[in-house]
């Protein structure tokens, strides 16, 4: 069935929190490169003006980043600046790189991005190591990419590893290393993979900050009993909009880019389950609960419309300016509702996630369900939510155990 609305892939071959979410303005276009005006030029510096020194709002959650607005005049460009895309990985704008080096770090942008369907930040980060790689490859004399070798990577990583870097660091360029040899060698540019000799320093796994059920319910509570605007229906729809993020995310344990990635139709009241595009452009259903489904459907019916405008396409979550609801809102929302309820300590929509993990497995959830709500593509990556449920682990011991 296919999901309506549901805009077609980015370059980057999935829907990331940024192929997705249009997290930001797009400029009104480029500034006209009419001649300077005639008049006298002002005497002295131009002022910024009233607006650029007024202090960030700290008004409502829902206001959306502010609109980059058209660009001020200034000296005539030589052509048009917004006409060239700023590429995330765009191999001719590293500094340093060598020349050979740049076809093949264009080459491994679009395998990364249309192949293997990694998301734009995974890409961004991939190709800033593989650059770094090269270019410090290219300063020790090497001259083409065939010949790069398990010393060299070693001999960088080494070098980095002395020089402090936090070792989630190493082990992400330790990763992007080995994909780009591997890469190199089924093109053919590499007679053998040194990727495989590479080892990986184990990064510590820290354990999530979560929140308790009680604090939940509070949280959850506070929201629902927070006054509604009188004679400002904006306002009301805000409201309304803020709940259903706070009870889907609770729910859901979905990621926050996915939340704001959600279209009209993609919740289903019927059978109480969300659908959702996560990491690798992979869809799944998440089931949620009664509260959230009542939430998003009251948003959804009385809310949204308020906010809808012609730039709102089938975007489930709008922000204030009617667009699709922002990543930074999303979170902004969730430390003001968190805020409001007084003693809950503070986290974000991923300790959102983490809690409600953590509250399924508490509950009796086995942990293969808890892996296919959170979209974990391996079990590994489930594992860590279950050292806080020590007291299940007792009361199982002791329910179990002939001699507890």
């Amino acid at each position: 069935m296919d999901r309506p609305g549901r805009r077609p892939d980015s370059a980057g071959g999935r829907k990331g929190e940024l192929a997705r979410v249009p997290a930001r303005r797009q400029s009104a276009g480029p500034a006209p490169a009419g001649p300077a005006p005639a008049g006298p030029a002002p005497a002295g510096p131009a002022s910024a003006g009233p607006a650029s020194t007024a202090p960030a709002s700290v008004g409502p959650v829902s206001a959306e980043p502010a609109s980059a607005g058209p660009a001020p005049a200034g000296p005539a460009s030589a052509g048009p600046a917004s006409a060239a895309p700023a590429s995330a990985g765009r191999a001719s704008a590293e500094p340093g790189l060598p020349d050979w080096a740049a076809g093949h770090l264009a080459a491994f942008e679009r395998h990364l991005a249309a192949e293997r369907g990694l998301s734009p930040h995974t890409v961004r980060a991939y190709l800033g190591d593989v650059a770094a790689l090269l270019e410090n490859a290219g300063r020790d004399g090497l001259g083409d990419v065939g010949a790069l070798d398990i010393s060299l990577i070693r001999a960088w990583l080494a070098a980095q590893h002395a020089s402090g870097m936090a070792r989630a660091t190493l082990a992400r360029r330790a990763a992007a290393a080995r994909a780009f040899t591997a890469f190199a060698h089924s093109r053919g540019w590499l007679d053998s993979d040194p990727g495989p000799l590479l080892g990986a320093p184990r990064t510590a796994r820290h354990l999530p900050n979560v929140l308790a059920q009680e604090q939940m319910a509070a949280v959850l509570g506070a929201g629902e009993s927070a006054p509604q605007p009188a004679g400002e229906p904006a306002a009301a729809a805000i409201v309304w909009r803020d709940t259903a993020i706070m009870e889907l995310l609770y729910a859901s344990g979905i990621r926050v880019s996915e939340l704001c990635g959600l279209d009209v139709g993609d919740v289903d009241d019927g059978r109480r389950t969300v659908r959702v595009l996560g990491k690798g452009n992979k869809e799944r259903v998440v089931p949620i609960g009664i509260p959230a489904a009542r939430a998003v459907r009251r948003w959804q019916d009385a809310g949204r419309p308020l906010l809808a405008t012609e730039r709102s396409g089938f975007a489930l979550y709008l922000g204030a300016r009617g667009g699709r609801l922002d990543p930074r809102t999303a979170r902004r929302v969730v430390h003001a509702r968190i805020a409001a309820a007084g003693s809950v300590p503070d986290t974000g929509p991923h300790g959102l996630r983490h809690s409600a993990a953590t509250h399924l497995l508490e509950g009796g959830a086995d942990l293969r369900s808890v892996q296919e709500i959170l979209g974990h593509a391996s079990l590994a990556s489930t594992q860590i939510y279950t050292h806080v449920s020590v007291g299940r682990l007792l009361a199982a011991y002791r329910q179990a155990h002939p001699r507890a």
